[in-house]
């Protein structure tokens, strides 16, 4: 299991946005998540947790990769969204 904290994640449709950049790449990937924590968990055998990120980052968002309940790595900035989310 791949878990990322993304705090620039706030509605459904960061969400889904999220959700269709994953499964472009893994149709059968299992992807949970959780707005109000700021959690995205994706299961596959396809990519890596490095990988997973790229793929949250160029969605637009900012994820931090979570190990055993700690933070792994620093954010990166995400590029500019292009038309950005519906809550701003």
């Amino acid at each position: 299991m791949n878990t990322f904290e993304v705090k620039d994640m706030t509605c459904g449709h960061c969400s889904s946005t999220i959700t269709k950049a994953v499964k472009a790449l893994d149709p059968g990937a299992t992807v949970q998540i959780d707005i109000n924590a700021h959690r995205v968990q994706i299961e596959s055998d396809t990519l890596h947790a490095g990988q997973w990120s790229d793929v949250i980052r160029q969605a637009g968002y900012t994820p931090v990769a979570i190990q055993d309940g700690a933070q792994a790595a620093a954010p990166v900035a995400a590029p500019a969204r292009k038309g950005g989310c519906c809550c701003g």
